[in-house]
């Protein structure tokens, strides 16, 4: 129950935080005095939290679940009050709330006992020493036990689809070096870092030699002085109370003048190698160190930037072992069975402990189909056995070492569907609206979130999906085994709530896609009225309180049944209509409008949700029949994100007040946005603005202030689309940048990491501007963004650019050298079927790693298959990946079309005189 007590600590002091801005900004009846008290007091909490969390007895436990308790109370009193008097409006709030101020804060009061309450017992069985709190124990394993000696070389240690791991590790351990040397072995838990250096250890080659070979199992809780009396003492432990120092000192005798090889196997952190490696001597014998570590952090604080990392089986390999488990040898021994046992290897995505675990029950069956079939169904919830209790124990180790911050967040990813990536940018946002992420002075949420995750990554509990060019983290999924340890370490938590739809009424509704049309029912229970929506299935709650549902709607018997739905922290309604019952839970943060048609109006009533963060709006709309914000959106200071597909923004001048939204940090699908001083005051933290203009002339350009957009310090990430196409298939002439577009008026700010510009038809030359920006990584030009058949680019320009995309561009000439990009690993050309070649000294380029070509001319190709071949020859890695579709009809008549008359306009402006005569389309071929 800690880690939920503490989610609900977090999440309570944000909310305390927070609360205090409407009451200065609304002049609400709200005792700041009494709100920095329990600020104070909730801070208490989560420090004895923190320190104590690895303790366990009863009393703690009945006490993290009254903290919870309370901790939703206090939320819910002082949000109700809040949002009452925010309801009522400035004209009647006094006449009306005359009676309420004391009431409230009697309520205020009764939590403020009930938390001086908890907090004394806490601090109670803090100071009894002869409390029953015992620091939390490992689960015991094989793998957990302090030993030393030698490893087991037992059936367990078998080695299936480790041939060239073995090799390589092998090789590392024998190579000509002579002074001492440490090789780390880095991978998530079960995927086989013991078993590789336990085959390693007592290969025949190392056993050769090597002198001394010594095992040591570390694990996360150990004691040095036992470790080395084992090892010293033939394995028993004396009590001569003999030192740390002495012990070590007798460890280094042992070892000089021999060439020795020493495994530390189980590492959680460096105190153990400083313990240690202190009595190791590097004499110059090609002495070795092997460690076995799930922490990445380990190996390179330990100097050590290359380690081993274990990858997980590919089917082959998986396949292998699976059949040395349960048949004894290669290959299956029973035709009927190799598809279903294919089918459950697949299932365990290449974890070798996995998949020892489960063959292990199918060892032992008869082998009989039908039961193996009921494996396969059942293969991610399996009977209890001791094969696979002892893979969740061996794996819950990572998780019981966990600091406190980052289980609430782990816990978060079993609520996930299996096997899916989600995008780190949305996972920041949710566990920000859940009250996961603890405020750090000088850093925002977004950041502190990410270090979360990069934390979990680290430790190997987290997979990484894709990375950015720029290196970041864009998606990124868990293990099915970790997942289910997650769902079982929740069910302890009684932290997340799966609440679904009973559909076993509604069967006679079901189709193929999930997506029906049904009358409008309670989510809770099915009773329906009459209006029909749109229902989105599976219908899965998400974090502590929080569902996703076709509409929040409930019925009066269910709000009594489910007291908590008020409770609700993340909604995702797909019931267009429904834009004013979303308002019922007032406590919502995050909240993601899914419509299936269009809707261009939402409720001014929304700045009811006052803490909300992050509201995402994707409306099947259009530019032709956009969203419209409320004007309120202006005086919700706590949103984060704002995301639509296409929304018309307020009008900041329409409402009262000057509210800064200064945590905003995405503001996303904004039509004709104009960037006046005003707005860029207001919004002065923003990170990421994708904005689209519908049409734009010279007259219009100077009305949206885009020079303002340079006023916008902290920008990283901008998108700028210029909507000119009249037809969706052919190009106007304005769009071949001939138009008012290449004069547009535009300044970027410095802070830019990333820039996305479509349409607009600028000149190649002005291309100078985006040039000179420090910071500039990534750079995307769709749709013609640049006009113009030659680009010279300059020197000293796009410095730190890593990533160039052009798509659809009817670039000719592009004269570029590797100075023009020096820090470029990734070009993509895209649509390019102008484009005579890459430049060949593009491939100079120390930094590139791959060029990408899709439907670009026929020389553009060979040009880059040149440059590959050539660097190739040269020593130097470069992939160069290039497709070809065939071009519509209609376009390469187009293309000959555009070609003649570009050719004719630069004669022209030669002075050269083309004869009169016709040119005729033909059929291209």
């Amino acid at each position: 129950m800690a880690v939920s007590a503490y989610a609900a600590l977090l999440s309570l002091a944000d909310f305390l935080n927070n609360v205090q801005h409407p009451a200065r900004r609304h002049r609400l009846h709200l005792d700041v005095d009494k709100i920095q008290t329990l600020q104070e007091k909730v801070q208490l909490l989560q420090d004895f939290l923190e320190l104590h969390s690895q303790r366990k007895s009863q009393e703690l436990e009945v006490l993290a679940r009254q903290i919870t308790v309370v901790a939703d109370v206090l939320e819910g009193i002082i949000d109700l009050h809040v949002v009452d008097q925010l309801r009522e409006g400035s004209q009647n709030e006094c006449h009306h709330l005359q009676a309420t101020p004391s009431s409230f804060c009697e309520d205020i009061d009764k939590v403020i006992i009930k938390i001086d309450s908890i907090t004394k017992e806490l601090m109670m069985i803090k100071e009894d020493s002869s409390s029953d709190i015992q620091e939390q124990k490992p689960i015991p394993s094989q793998l957990a036990n302090s030993s030393t000696g030698l490893p087991s070389s037992g059936k367990n240690s078998t080695m299936v689809g480790f041939d060239d791991r073995l090799l390589h590790i092998i090789d590392e351990l024998t190579k000509d070096e002579s002074n001492l040397r440490i090789l780390p072995i880095v991978g998530m838990g079960g995927i086989g870092k013991t078993t590789l250096a336990q085959n390693a250890f007592n290969h025949p080659s190392i056993v050769n030699h090597f002198d001394i070979r010594i095992w040591f199992t570390i694990s996360q809780k150990y004691n040095m002085q036992e470790i080395l009396q084992r090892f010293l003492n033939d394995g028993k432990i004396q009590k001569n109370n003999e030192t740390l120092p002495k012990l070590g000192e007798r460890l280094h005798k042992k070892l000089f003048g021999r060439r020795y090889l020493i495994v530390m196997d189980d590492v959680w952190n460096t105190k153990a190698w400083d313990e240690l490696s202190l009595f190791f001597p590097n004499n110059g014998k090609r002495s070795r160190v092997m460690m076995t570590t799930r922490m990445s952090e380990v190996a390179v604080s330990l100097g050590c930037h290359d380690p081993y990392l274990m990858s997980f089986l590919n089917e082959e390999e998986s396949w292998n072992l699976f059949c040395e488990k349960v048949f004894g040898k290669k290959g299956c021994s029973y035709p009927e069975l190799e598809e279903i046992g294919k089918e459950i290897t697949k299932v365990c995505r290449g974890l070798p402990l996995a998949i020892v675990a489960i063959s292990g029950l199918l060892a032992n069956s008869n082998m009989q189909q039908q039961y193996w079939e009921s494996i396969a169904k059942n293969v991610n919830s399996f009977p209890n056995s001791q094969d696979n209790d002892h893979c969740l124990k061996v794996l819950s180790l990572s998780y019981n070492y966990l600091p406190l911050h980052l289980k609430a967040c782990f816990l978060f990813m079993s609520v996930l569907p299996e096997d899916y990536q989600i995008k780190v940018s949305e996972l920041v946002q949710i566990w920000i609206g859940e009250g996961f992420i603890k405020s750090v002075r000088g850093k925002i949420l977004e950041e502190t979130a990410n270090g979360y995750l990069e934390d979990l990554v680290a430790r190997n509990l987290i997979l990484i999906g894709e990375r950015t060019v720029c290196g970041k983290l864009k998606s990124c999924s868990i293990h099915d085994l970790l997942r289910d340890l997650c769902l079982k370490e929740f069910d302890k938590e009684h932290f997340v709530r799966n609440l679904k739809v009973r559909w076993d009424n509604c069967s006679k509704w079901r189709l193929n896609n999930r997506r029906k049309y049904l009358s409008k029912i309670c989510f809770m229970c099915c009773k329906s009225k009459n209006r029909v929506v749109n229902i989105d299935l599976p219908i899965v709650s998400v974090g502590t309180l929080s569902t996703s549902v076709a509409s929040i709607w409930i019925c009066d018997f269910c709000k009594t049944k489910y007291p908590n739905f008020a409770k609700l922290r993340l909604a995702r309604v797909t019931d267009e209509f429904a834009g004013d019952k979303v308002l019922e839970p007032t406590k919502l943060r995050c909240l993601f409008l899914l419509g299936y048609s269009y809707c261009t109006f939402l409720s001014s009533s929304l700045h009811l949700l006052w803490n909300l963060k992050s509201l995402i709006v994707h409306f099947y709309d259009s530019p032709n029949n956009p969203s419209v914000l409320p004007n309120e959106i202006w005086e919700m200071p706590q949103l984060r994100h704002l995301k639509f597909r296409n929304a018309l923004p307020p009008d900041p001048t329409a409402t009262q007040g000057s509210t800064i939204l200064e945590n905003l940090q995405t503001l996303s699908g904004i039509l004709d946005f104009r960037c006046t001083k005003e707005v860029v005051e207001r919004i002065p933290n923003l990170k990421k603005l994708k904005i689209k203009y519908s049409s734009i002339d010279s007259e219009e350009c100077s009305a949206f202030c885009l020079e303002n957009l340079a006023y916008l310090h902290k920008l990283e990430s901008l998108s700028l689309s210029i909507l000119t196409l009249p037809c969706e298939e052919v190009p106007s002439y304005e769009m071949l940048g001939l138009g008012a577009g290449g004069h547009m008026n535009i300044a970027f700010p410095n802070s830019l990491k990333k820039l996305s510009l479509e349409g607009g038809g600028i000149p190649w030359e002005n291309a100078t501007v985006i040039g000179s920006l420090p910071n500039l990584e990534v750079l995307k030009l769709l749709n013609h963004a640049f006009h113009g058949p030659e680009w010279n680019p300059e020197e000293r320009q796009f410095s730190r650019l890593k990533g160039l995309y052009i798509k659809e561009s009817h670039l000719v000439w592009w004269r570029a050298e590797s100075m023009h990009f020096p820090s470029l690993e990734r070009l993509f050309l895209i649509d390019m079927a102008y484009l005579e070649e890459v430049p060949y000294e593009i491939g100079d380029i120390a930094t590139l790693r791959s060029i990408y070509l899709e439907r670009c001319s026929k020389s553009a190709t060979i040009s880059a298959k040149q440059i590959e071949a050539e660097q190739l020859s040269n020593g130097n890695e470069l992939e160069v990946h290039a497709h070809w579709s065939n071009l519509p009809r209609w376009r390469k008549a187009f293309n000959v079309a555009l070609f003649v008359v570009r050719l004719t306009r630069a004669l022209y402006h030669e002075g050269i005189s083309l004869p009169k005569q016709k040119f005729m389309l033909c059929e291209l071929g």
